[in-house]
């Protein structure tokens, strides 16, 4: 049985990533031909092509797909056995760990996290990457050392909660809405709205308020996840469900005001920390997750937000 040199390993997973040797041989730091050598000596090893052309571009093969997984979970386990110590050292060590966050976690949280990196780890770099086009799967964490996300989306590893948000209402300040003399959901169903989006099928909290109650909005807007709509609401006639730390935020710098909901229509996002079981003991990831829920739990305090005197209710008589 022939066996496959490791060195080959992260080469194959990058090429099964990206599908393309040019692009796969930048990520590699490699030169093209030491990158077209690497997938000829993977597909006389397999016996299989592994990468066909496809028109302009190359396509894995039925084999090649059923590698993916295999491989992914295959380099979490090289990584470990590598990168782990039997300790480890922050104040001195040069480590390099990668944390996946939404837009929305990653805008409240760098600033904390960078602040206790300074002062305890000042060698070590966090770099934080979106969480476009992640599932949340066990093969993703040969990628990642933790991911922060939010719960109830079925995403799998070990996981621990770190913070609990619930959404607001954002508006410019100049939006007739504000001058209402009672505020309820249907009048946020007559005005238009903007939305985050996060991929086919999934609805936010924000989705399902409306949702439950059988009621649709009228949305002007679209973008890609929470960050950019406080943007858009300023100025324009425009309404915007966030997260109530992200208006707090926006609200810094924006002429926009941010109104409540009551207690009957609130909705909660949880954001959690997710991570591979494999490295639950790894002295290294577990410095890290207790750095992340050191900085999420300064969140409260340093987003206090300052809301409008009314409350939106179901209906008018806040029944």
């Amino acid at each position: 049985m022939k066996t496959l040199d490791l060195n080959l390993l992260p080469q194959l997973q990058v090429l099964l990533e990206l599908r393309n040797v040019s692009k796969a041989a930048e990520r590699l730091r490699l030169s093209q031909p030491a990158t077209s050598a690497a997938l000829a000596r993977l597909r006389r090893h397999f016996d299989d092509e592994l990468l066909v052309r496809n028109g302009r571009t190359y396509v894995l093969t039925p084999f090649a797909q059923s590698l993916v997984p295999l491989v992914d979970e295959a380099m979490v386990h090289v990584q470990r056995a590598t990168l782990v110590r039997s300790g480890f050292d922050a104040t001195t060590s040069e480590r390099e760990f990668v944390i996946a966050a939404s837009d929305y976690a990653a805008a409240l949280i760098v600033g904390p996290l960078h602040g206790i990196l300074r002062e305890e780890a000042p060698k070590i770099t966090v770099d934080i990457v979106p969480m476009t086009g992640l599932h949340g799967t066990m093969a993703e964490y040969s990628k990642l050392d933790l991911l922060v996300g939010p719960t109830g989306y079925k995403m799998e590893g070990e996981t621990k909660q770190l913070f609990r948000d619930s959404f607001v209402a954002i508006m410019d300040a100049a939006n007739p809405v504000v001058q209402l003399p009672g505020i309820t959901l249907q009048d946020l169903v007559t005005v238009p709205h903007a939305v985050g989006y996060f991929g086919e099928g999934i609805s936010t909290p924000a989705d399902k308020l409306f949702e439950s109650r059988g009621v649709r909005r009228r949305v002007a807007a679209v973008v890609a996840g929470f960050l950019s709509l406080p943007l858009l609401v300023e100025g324009t006639d425009l309404v915007a469900l966030v997260p109530r730390m992200l208006a707090a935020r926006a609200q810094r710098g924006a002429n926009i005001k941010v109104l409540e909901f009551e207690a009957e229509l609130e909705a909660s996002l949880v954001e959690a920390l997710y991570w591979h079981p494999s490295r639950t003991e790894d002295p290294a990831n577990v410095w890290l997750r207790s750095v992340v829920q050191r900085a999420c739990s300064q969140l409260h305090q340093l987003f206090p937000v300052s809301t409008h005197p009314q409350l939106i209710a179901q209906d008018a008589s806040g029944m």
